[in-house]
C-alpha cells in the first residue's frame, strides 16, 4: 500500500472498532435475549461454529478483541493488555467487549495519527510478518476484525437468534 494516501488513522484504528464492537455488543444482547426467551442452551451459541474446523463462537469473541486492543496498542506503541480467555458464558463475553471497548476509548488522535510508518512485527506460531503501520492496519488488522466480527454474527444467526443485516451494521450516527 501506498505511503502517500492519506487517512485518518485513528478513526480506522480506534473509532470504527469501537463501532464495530458496540454493535457485537448489541448483537450478544440480542443472543442473551433470545436464550432467555426461548430456553436455548446457551452452550449452543457459545461453542457454535458454523464448520466442523472453525473456531467456535467464544474464541470468534476473544480474537476479535484482541485484534481491536493490538491493533491500536501496536500503532501507539503501547503495551497490549493481556486478557486470559477464560470466557464461556455470553455475559462473560459481553464483559470482555465492554472491557475492550473501555480500553480503546484511553486512545487519543495524537497516539495513533503518524504511526503510518511505525514498523510493526506480529509473531506468528510459524512465523513473523513485518508491516508499516498502515499496512498492518490496512491489510491484516482490519480485515482480520471485521471477518471474525462477521462470524460471529454468522454463528448466531445461524442458530436462530433473530438477526439482519441492520443488527450487523448498527446505527448511523452521522447519517441523516
Amino acid at each position: 500500500m501506498s505511503q502517500t494516501a492519506s487517512i485518518d488513522l485513528f478513526a480506522v484504528a480506534v473509532e470504527l472498532p469501537i463501532r464495530q464492537l458496540n454493535n457485537l455488543v448489541a448483537l450478544l444482547d440480542k443472543g442473551i435475549e433470545h436464550v432467555n426467551q426461548t430456553g436455548m442452551d446457551p452452550k449452543t451459541i457459545t461453542e457454535g461454529r458454523l464448520a466442523a474446523d472453525m473456531l467456535p463462537f467464544t474464541r470468534q469473541i476473544s480474537i476479535v478483541s484482541d485484534t481491536a486492543k493490538g491493533a491500536a496498542a501496536r500503532l501507539a506503541g503501547v503495551e497490549i493488555p493481556k486478557y486470559e480467555d477464560t470466557e464461556t458464558t455470553l455475559p462473560e463475553l459481553r464483559q470482555r467487549l465492554l472491557k475492550t471497548l473501555d480500553f480503546l476509548r484511553t486512545f487519543t488522535r495524537e497516539q495513533i495519527n503518524g504511526a503510518e510508518s511505525r514498523p510493526i512485527t506480529m509473531k506468528l506460531p510459524s512465523r513473523e510478518l513485518h508491516f508499516s503501520g498502515q499496512d498492518y492496519l490496512l491489510n491484516f488488522a482490519l480485515p482480520n476484525l471485521s471477518f471474525h466480527v462477521v462470524v460471529a454474527y454468522a454463528i448466531m444467526r445461524h442458530l436462530g437468534v433473530p438477526l439482519g443485516k441492520m443488527d450487523y451494521l448498527g446505527t448511523f450516527p452521522s447519517a441523516t
